[in-house]
């Protein structure tokens, strides 16, 4: 049952973490439509973020959460004791807080009262890659 509980769990944040990979991409692509003036754009760059967020980037997280809190009933003694499960607890937290930011940036697309540029976008876009290096480090290495 493990392993078919972590292959569900890898698949999910493998979906995840594309959509977290491309949405901040959308942004850029967004910003720049927007210093162009370019209504039609923006209006479809909308559309594909709130498609993207909603049928995959949220799925996938809640998923991911979902098989993730099942492996760990499956064998809770062993990650109380691990320390690297903190660790990478904490940074899931923070990845949880990525994707809500990025909804906070969907919503002031929407609104049209974005005032941050490409450059921004694409520092804030690296940060799931960041994340993802550290949590794969942890659960395959283990470290702690």
């Amino acid at each position: 049952m493990y392993a078919w509980v972590l292959a569900f769990h890898i698949i999910s944040f493998t979906c995840w973490f594309a959509a977290l990979f491309y949405l901040p991409r959308l942004f850029i692509y967004h910003s720049h439509a927007l210093r162009q003036n370019d209504g039609q754009g923006s209006t479809r760059f909308q559309i594909m973020e709130r498609k993207l967020y909603s049928a995959i980037m949220t799925p996938g997280m809640i998923l991911t959460l979902v098989f993730g809190i099942w492996l760990v009933a499956l064998d809770f003694q062993y990650y109380l004791t691990a320390g690297w499960f903190y660790v990478k607890a904490v940074l899931v937290v923070l990845l949880i807080g990525f994707h809500h930011i990025c909804m906070a940036h969907m919503k002031r697309f929407a609104a049209g009262t974005n005032r941050r540029g490409g450059t921004y976008y694409r520092i804030f876009g690296i940060i799931p890659a960041v994340l993802l290096i550290a949590i794969v480090i942890l659960s395959v290495v283990k470290p702690l």
